[in-house]
C-alpha cells in the first residue's frame, strides 16, 4: 500500500528512530509499503520516519538503467560500521523535500551492517551511489537531513520553498 510522504519540515523528520528488536509481519508490511511507495515517488531510498514511523528501517534501489533487473534491498537497524576517507560528491535530492538538490560531501564507501526481513545479520560494503544513498537514508533514521550539510542561508532558504508548497497543497493546488 502506498503512503503518504512526510514534507519538510515536519518534526518527525527531525527526530530520533527507535530501534527494532525484531521482525515480524507488522514490520514486513512496513517495508513492502515502503519499497511500493518508494518505487511509486519515483526515488531510490526511503527511510520510515518519511510516512511517519519512527522505526530504524530503510530500503532503497539504486538501479537507474530500465534494461537492468530492480535491486529492492531493505535494511532493519542499519548501522555504518567503516567508512572510506576517500569521499564522493552527489548532487542530492530527497523525496521528503521535493524538487530541491545540493552537493552533498560523503564517504565514497561504507560498510552497513544491518538486521535482514528473516531477522539475519548482514553485512556488505557500499560504494558509489549505493554508499551516497545508504549514508542518507542512515540519516533520516537520526533525524538528519541532506540539507542539514549545507550553509544555514541556502537551509532555510529552502525550507521556506517547502513550508510554501506545504501551505499550497494545504489550499489545495499543486506548486
Amino acid at each position: 500500500m502506498k503512503r503518504p510522504i512526510l514534507i519538510h519540515p515536519d518534526p518527525r523528520l527531525k527526530k530520533m528512530c527507535a530501534t527494532l528488536p525484531d521482525v515480524d509481519d507488522r514490520i514486513r508490511k512496513l517495508a513492502e509499503d515502503m519499497l511500493e511507495t518508494m518505487y511509486d515517488a519515483p526515488g531510490i531510498g526511503l527511510a520510515a520516519p518519511q510516512i511517519g514511523v519512527l522505526d530504524r528501517i530503510i530500503v532503497m534501489d539504486c538501479v537507474k538503467d530500465e534494461d537492468e533487473a530492480l535491486n529492492p534491498m531493505v535494511l532493519i537497524n542499519p548501522e555504518i560500521i567503516a567508512a572510506s576517507e576517500e569521499t564522493n560528491v552527489y548532487e542530492e535530492g530527497c523525496l521528503s523535500i521535493p524538487d530541491q538538490f545540493a552537493e552533498v560531501t560523503r564517504p565514497k564507501q561504507v560498510q552497513v551492517r544491518w538486521m535482514d526481513l528473516n531477522g539475519s545479520e548482514q553485512t556488505q560494503e557500499f560504494d558509489g551511489l549505493w554508499a551516497t544513498c545508504v549514508q542518507h537514508e542512515i540519516d533520516h533514521l537520526n533525524g538528519k537531513l541532506f540539507i542539514d550539510y549545507l550553509g544555514a542561508m541556502k537551509r532555510q532558504m529552502i525550507t521556506r520553498k517547502m513550508q510554501k508548497l506545504k501551505r499550497d497543497i494545504a489550499r489545495g493546488k499543486e506548486a
